[in-house]
């Protein structure tokens, strides 16, 4: 029987940072998104599950059983800016060039980033790829303060809620992650190339990919 061991070198696993975000608005047919555009100024993703909680059920004078609720997910996104299309899902609309309401209907979204997965032995081991669907956005509070001694650029921030979306064999889900130190680089490769475009000719706009599409692409062959 092997023996555990505590603290190998390389297992001290870690993950920071967030960037390379990609918006996919929905389109006017439900369940379809457009392609992806890039996020930039993106400063923090915040996922904040809600749900799970445990009620006792007690019967004969002792507990009989602990029924679970449903999790939901749900998150918050920071940046010192968002692309235009996001306009759509922050309830404005463009009437002409420049000119914008607010208080429009909020448009659905899927939304991917990445995270940095690090070590003791290299703070670049790899990253994981999030992928979040079905997302609305809450209407969230700006302030504007003048310039002084010590500027600071405006944030924006979004609490969101999400609808789940099928995944064969398992319950629905609205968060999946891929792991580049597990998944094969040719496989990650694919999936990048569907999620952020390709430079290859014929390869098509950066897509939304469901979790179905993905396993499809990244299963070992056994499986």
């Amino acid at each position: 029987m092997a023996k555990l061991v505590w603290d190998k070198a390389g297992e001290h696993v870690y993950e920071t940072g967030v960037s390379k975000g990609v918006l996919y608005v929905m389109s006017d047919t439900p369940g379809t998104y457009g392609k992806g555009v890039a996020w930039n100024g993106l400063s923090s993703v915040s996922e904040s599950p809600t749900g799970a909680e445990v009620s006792a059920i007690y019967a004969d004078n002792i507990k009989y059983l602990n029924l679970m609720s449903r999790e939901e997910f749900e998150g918050s996104i920071e940046a010192y800016t968002y692309p235009d299309e996001f306009m759509a899902c922050d309830g404005s609309a463009s009437l002409a060039k420049g000119f914008t309401v607010g208080q429009q209907n909020r448009k659905t979204f899927a939304f991917s980033y990445q995270t940095k997965v690090g070590n003791d032995l290299n703070p670049e081991a790899g990253y994981k790829i999030h992928i979040i669907y079905g997302a609305l956005a809450s209407p969230s509070e700006r302030s504007y303060e003048t310039v002084n001694d010590s500027p600071e650029a405006m944030t924006f921030s979004w609490d969101i809620t999400t609808t789940p979306v099928e995944v064969t064999g398992f319950k629905p889900t609205a968060h999946i992650e891929l792991d580049s130190t597990k998944i094969p680089a040719d496989k990650l490769a694919k999936v990048e190339a569907k999620l952020y475009g390709s430079e290859t000719p014929n390869s098509g706009d950066p897509t939304l990919l469901m979790p179905d599409e993905i396993l499809a692409l990244v299963k070992d062959d056994g499986e």
